[in-house]
Parts: C-alpha cells; sequence; structure tokens
C-alpha cells in the first residue's frame, strides 16, 4: 500500500470508529476499530477502551460527533470536531489525535475547549465549521 493509500484508509477507518462509538452508540461493533490493549492519553477519560466505551456509556444518549477537518500522517490521524449534547452548556470542540496500527485504534491524545458563541469570540469566527453554535 502507498503511503496516500494508508493515510486515506486510515482517515476513513477513524470516521467510522467515530461514528460507530460516538453517534450510533454500537458498543459491539466498535470493539473492532479500539485495540484491547487501546493506550489513553486523554485527561479526562479512564485508563484504555474500557475507559473511553464507560465514559460514553456514562454521558446522555443525545451525544453527537460532528467530523471537520482530518489528516493524516502516516499511522496518526487527527480530527477536528465538535462532540454535542453531552449534558454540558457548550460543545466541546477536539482535535483527537489517533494513532493506528493493523488497521485499529491503539492510542490517543486530544485537546478540548468549550466552543465558543459569536459574543466571545474575538475573532469573530466560528471554532468549528461555518456558523456559531445557537
Amino acid at each position: 500500500m502507498t503511503t496516500d493509500t494508508t493515510e486515506s484508509a486510515n482517515k476513513a477507518l477513524v470516521l467510522e470508529a467515530f461514528d460507530t462509538l460516538f453517534n450510533q452508540r454500537d458498543y459491539a461493533a466498535a470493539e473492532r476499530f479500539w485495540s484491547p490493549g487501546y493506550i489513553q492519553h486523554s485527561a479526562h477519560i479512564e485508563p484504555g477502551r474500557d475507559g473511553l466505551f464507560n465514559l460514553i456509556k456514562a454521558l446522555p444518549s443525545t451525544l453527537r460527533h460532528e467530523p471537520g477537518v482530518i489528516v493524516a500522517d502516516g499511522d496518526y490521524v487527527i480530527i477536528h470536531g465538535r462532540f454535542s449534547g453531552h449534558g454540558r452548556p457548550a460543545a466541546w470542540i477536539a482535535a483527537d489525535i489517533l494513532r493506528i496500527e493493523d488497521g485499529v485504534l491503539v492510542e490517543h491524545w486530544d485537546v478540548l475547549q468549550d466552543e465558543a458563541t459569536e459574543a466571545e469570540s474575538k475573532s469573530g469566527l466560528p471554532m468549528f465549521g461555518t456558523r456559531f453554535p445557537r
């Protein structure tokens, strides 16, 4: 496989994995995307695949992930997205960094922040997409 093909496949894998877990909440299907030895670097999530899955199970069923820009460099994928419906006042804008090995997600880091409203944005531009949250 060429690097471009691998990177395209890795981006598709992450998009499908995130949709399966965060939007469909299909934990059995999601297990095929996350390694049993998944390494979690997030300060907000307990260790391993179980830590991630348990967090999602504890959040409201209204949780949604919207993907934005996604880039890949070899076995690493960064996806910029919005997590909404989690029960907090503001959606989270996230840059999730994932390492892929043998077709599964094996390691994760993230950068999270609350989404700013138009009144809060000093740049006057939305943090995600083309519109501010309502």
